[in-house]
């Protein structure tokens, strides 16, 4: 069975904004290509315990195994070396990439403590969207008594459009809850 918002897309959302975009074929309309999800831990090499539990929750939050980043380059004042281990990222595609969407959209970001939406400056110059929640207790997956520490997760939304407008359009198709500019 595919996912809701996969059905959505393929059903409303590409007829809407191929009128929307003025695109000349179906072919042209914007869709997503991946959704990332990044978690830094600082004191990762010294910590592993912490690193471990960060996997872990990343991966009960996407339903896909995590895998650990290592550091590019050293940088002295963070005491970190090349090749150690600072954070974890997960990489979603196809259905889960949907299943995800779909729970972040409609539960977890409504979950967000004073949430007013999210901003739509966000976008990059290649269609891509960056938002980080700051708490990882948000999305329901996570038990909060199991929880060692608090951190941060980064979501990057990869579509395959060129333009910000038309990353923006398709992302306002599916529900995004953007701020409204004023």
């Amino acid at each position: 069975m595919a996912a809701r918002l996969r059905e959505l897309y393929n059903t409303q959302v590409k007829k809407n904004l191929k009128d929307k975009l003025n695109c000349k074929s179906i072919m042209q309309v914007p869709k997503l290509e991946k959704i990332v999800l990044n978690v830094g831990i600082g004191d990762a090499h010294s910590n592993s315990n912490a690193l471990n539990a960060a996997l872990d929750e990343l991966t009960l939050v996407t339903g896909q195994k995590s895998v650990k980043t290592l550091a590019k380059k050293p940088i002295s004042n963070f005491k970190i070396r090349e090749g150690y281990e600072v954070g974890c990222r997960v990489t979603l595609r196809g259905d889960r990439m949907y299943e995800f969407l779909d729970r972040l959209i409609n539960i977890t970001l409504p979950r967000v403590r004073d949430f007013r939406g999210l901003s739509p400056k966000s976008f990059d110059n290649f269609g891509n969207y960056n938002f980080s929640v700051m708490e990882q207790i948000v999305f329901p997956e996570i038990d909060f008594d199991n929880v060692e520490k608090i951190h941060g997760i980064n979501i990057t939304i990869v579509t395959n459009s060129r333009k910000r407008e038309d990353a923006k359009a398709l992302l306002d198709e599916f529900g995004m809850p953007f701020r409204q500019q004023g």
